[in-house]
């Protein structure tokens, strides 16, 4: 299969009177890493499984390079569910080719497919065993192995890092890194904001159901002015207040300042050093974390 978009354009989903999903729309570059982000019940698992077919959507449609999808199409996506979807009896190898085959392969396919993602994960000397005696992290790593095994032109992946050690995660993101740079799309959701600012190209997130925010990190952090952070060991309460565009955040041996975009920084050095020596003056934009706070915070999710 070619390389294409995977594009979900305006889909619903009601379940009796709550609605779910509400017109949600956002796409996925080939070659792209998208990380879909919200609150527990927001409707980032609702709208993976519309994406794979798992569940049918009231209203609108998936796409993929253009085409609406299809039970052919979705032979060639890579899903890892959050809630573990292996065969816990069967053991690793096995359970991979038998996968692979279900996707298509032919058996030395997809023995070589499986060989190759247990090393490359690895998974090596667990290979024989059943998954029910694994830990959880390998299981994880196994239930991506599951997802890459038939080489798929599209990824979904719902917390793929879920219950992983920093070195699993490490291995998890260049596998992700590698996967896109061959231009496949890859969208997954996360807890780990801070992950997802480091890996994502773009982001979206979701809020009861409703896109709120899609963009690059740089796009979406770059709104409501920035911040200043300021140490002056010499300066006293209130240095800062009543400068023009000036909003004082934090106050203590380090004073961290709002500015509006019309305020000039230069004025706010100025001050700082009126009051002594200056040790730190440094802009800090939102992280990723402050900006999916705001967004989700007027609603109050559960």
């Amino acid at each position: 299969m070619t390389e294409g978009t995977l594009e979900i354009d305006r889909i619903s989903k009601r379940y009796g009177a709550k609605v779910a999903l509400d017109g949600v729309s956002f796409d996925v570059r080939a070659g792209e890493l998208f990380g879909f982000v919200g609150s527990n019940g927001a409707g980032k698992t609702t709208t993976m499984r519309i994406a794979l077919g798992v569940l049918a959507a009231d209203g609108g449609e998936v796409r993929f390079g253009g085409r609406k999808i299809t039970h052919e199409t979705r032979t060639h996506i890579g899903y890892m569910p959050e809630e573990r979807g292996l065969y816990p009896k069967m053991k690793v190898l096995d359970q991979l080719v038998y996968l692979a085959e279900l996707h298509g392969l032919s058996a030395n396919e997809a023995h070589r497919n499986a060989e190759n993602w247990i090393g490359r994960l690895g998974l090596a000397e667990r290979r024989k065993d059943e998954v029910q005696k694994l830990s959880l992290g390998n299981q994880q790593r196994v239930q991506l192995a599951a997802a890459l095994v038939h080489d798929p032109a599209v990824l979904v992946l719902d917390e793929p890092f879920s219950g992983l050690d920093p070195l699993a995660v490490d291995v998890m993101s260049g596998v992700l890194r590698e996967k896109a740079a061959a231009g496949v799309p890859v969208v997954f959701s996360s807890h780990q904001l801070d992950l997802v600012e480091r890996l994502c190209d773009r982001v979206g997130i979701i809020r009861s159901g409703r896109m709120v925010a899609v963009g690059t990190v740089a796009e979406l952090t770059a709104g409501g002015g920035s911040k200043l952070v300021v140490t002056a060991p010499g300066a006293q309460p209130g240095w800062a207040a009543g400068l023009p565009g000036v909003r004082v955040l934090e106050e203590g041996a380090t004073t961290v300042l709002g500015l509006d975009p019309s305020a000039d920084d230069q004025a706010v050095l100025a001050a700082a050093l009126a009051t002594g020596p200056v040790t730190e003056f440094s802009r800090r934009r939102r992280s990723l974390t402050e900006l999916f706070r705001d967004a989700v915070s007027d609603k109050g999710e559960r």
